[in-house]
């Protein structure tokens, strides 16, 4: 396998933010007066849109979005930096590399200055830089434009169904982490595996 191109997806990929994200909502809730939600029910139903299209999908006022970017930044540190994220990113030092996040663009970068991830990146395209979040392919398109590659000769990595979709209708080879794409991996220490040395991994 030889793309052009590697987008990467942030959260779930690279850093484990689920638990910043959950705190962060509830906490935007509760200014509110109203009642939380449980994890189960945020992973089901949310994880893996973008915040206002959520916030829309809940039908709730858009201030409780604006808020719980707010609170994301107090809880920066339940955010963790995969252990094997370095690693994979510079042993591809010789590719051209995007990330593509439905996270606003204040919040994934001070995820990228906690972990000096930013400098890794030909191009960073968050979720305020488009019109419609993944699952809609327009942050793919984006990217690939900005890097001047075709997304048929481009890897997404993502973990979620809305990043297997925006790949998937962009045109670009998927590999999902835990999820159906292309190919799927357990974890993202296995790609390096993939690009350089072929790959066991399970081919769906």
């Amino acid at each position: 396998m030889r793309p052009k191109a590697i987008l990467f997806d942030l959260d779930g990929v690279l850093v484990d933010s689920l638990d910043a994200w959950w705190h962060a909502l509830n906490d935007a809730l509760r200014c509110f007066k109203m009642d939380g939600m449980s994890k189960e029910e945020f992973v089901s139903k949310y994880w893996g849109y973008d915040l206002y299209t959520n916030i829309k999908r809940a039908n709730l006022p858009l201030e409780v979005g604006i808020s719980c970017s707010r609170f994301y930044i107090k809880h920066l540190d339940k955010v963790k930096l995969h252990p094997e994220a370095i690693h994979v990113l510079e042993s591809f030092k010789n590719i051209k590399k995007g990330l593509v996040t439905n996270t606003p663009r204040d919040c994934t970068e001070k995820v990228l200055k906690k972990f000096d991830l930013g400098k890794y990146f030909d191009v960073i395209i968050t979720g305020d830089d488009v019109t419609r979040g993944k699952p809609d392919p327009e942050i793919i398109f984006k990217a690939c434009n900005h890097l001047n590659v075709d997304p048929r000769e481009t890897v997404l990595v993502g973990d979620t169904e809305s990043d297997v979709r925006a790949g998937s209708m962009a045109g670009c080879y998927v590999i999902g982490i835990k999820v159906k794409g292309n190919m799927t991996i357990e974890d993202i220490s296995q790609l390096v595996n993939i690009f350089q040395f072929g790959t066991s991994a399970k081919t769906v």
